[in-house]
């Protein structure tokens, strides 16, 4: 009984149509049930026919055929595989594994080119939030200052080193108010200063709360009127940062309306 690598030396023989007999039978059934000599045996049919396309010149004698084939069937049988089917053998396992390692790659790059856009469309998303943000308060404002009742009160320092000045545009229908400042002091740690609405009738009523810029500017947007109040003036003063619900301190600025 022929091993396996017995039989992978009597494939050339087979392939080039020498073998006969007992071990023609034998060589055929193993390669019925053999997938790795069945592959070796149809390289070797095309290499052969690659072989016999680029020959060229005289057939050799019959004779020379003869003992080529009797030279051949005396040399003895190698155990092992040939080292051409040896490489074969490690490249046809090699490829698969390089194959499988370029896709796993592929993958990796597409997942991370994916969350890279994604984070890229968050990101414009949110820039468009706030563009949208900003847009819509530019309009408020328009709309407060093209206003036909859209009132301007100037608000002078009562005694101040630096003479800020504030404007206070407010529309009575809108029940709108938006607040601009220049030429403030820097508040201290804890401090901010804040805007309050003086009414014809009761106390002061906060409206709005900022901190100058270190020009000394800044401006109050989006504020509301009270509903059913009347604007009689209005003042600044400082308070604690998170506001007061009326005036603690001196007032800075006062302005009145009309």
């Amino acid at each position: 009984m022929k091993t396996h690598e017995q039989f992978a030396d009597d494939l050339a023989l087979y392939a080039l149509g020498e073998l006969s007999g007992a071990e023609q039978r034998h060589l055929e059934q193993h390669i019925a049930d053999c997938a790795a000599c069945r592959r070796e045996l149809q390289m070797l049919r095309g290499d052969l026919g690659l072989l016999a396309l680029s020959s060229s010149g005289p057939q050799p004698p019959a004779r020379s055929k003869q003992r080529l084939m009797r030279s051949i069937a005396a040399e003895p049988r190698n155990r092992f595989q040939p080292a051409q089917t040896r490489q074969r053998s490690l490249w046809a396992t090699l490829i698969p594994a390089f194959a499988a390692l370029a896709l796993l790659l592929l993958a990796a790059a597409l997942l991370l080119n994916r969350s890279d856009l994604q984070n890229q469309l968050a990101a414009v998303r949110t820039q468009n939030r706030d563009l949208s943000d900003q847009l819509d308060r530019l309009n408020e404002e328009v709309r407060l200052l093209s206003a036909p009742d859209a009132v301007h009160v100037s608000l002078t320092p009562q005694n101040a080193p630096r003479h800020p000045t504030g404007t206070a545009i407010f529309s009575p229908s809108q029940k709108r108010l938006m607040f601009m400042a220049s030429n403030f002091l820097p508040v201290p740690a804890g401090k901010a200063y804040e805007l309050w609405i003086i009414p014809a009738a009761g106390a002061p009523m906060p409206a709005g709360m900022f901190k100058p810029d270190q020009h000394g500017n800044a401006m109050i947007m989006g504020g509301k009127l009270p509903q059913g109040v009347t604007a009689k003036a209005f003042a600044i003063t400082m308070e604690n940062e998170s506001g007061s619900d009326k005036p603690t301190s001196p007032i800075l600025l006062v302005g009145t309306v009309g």
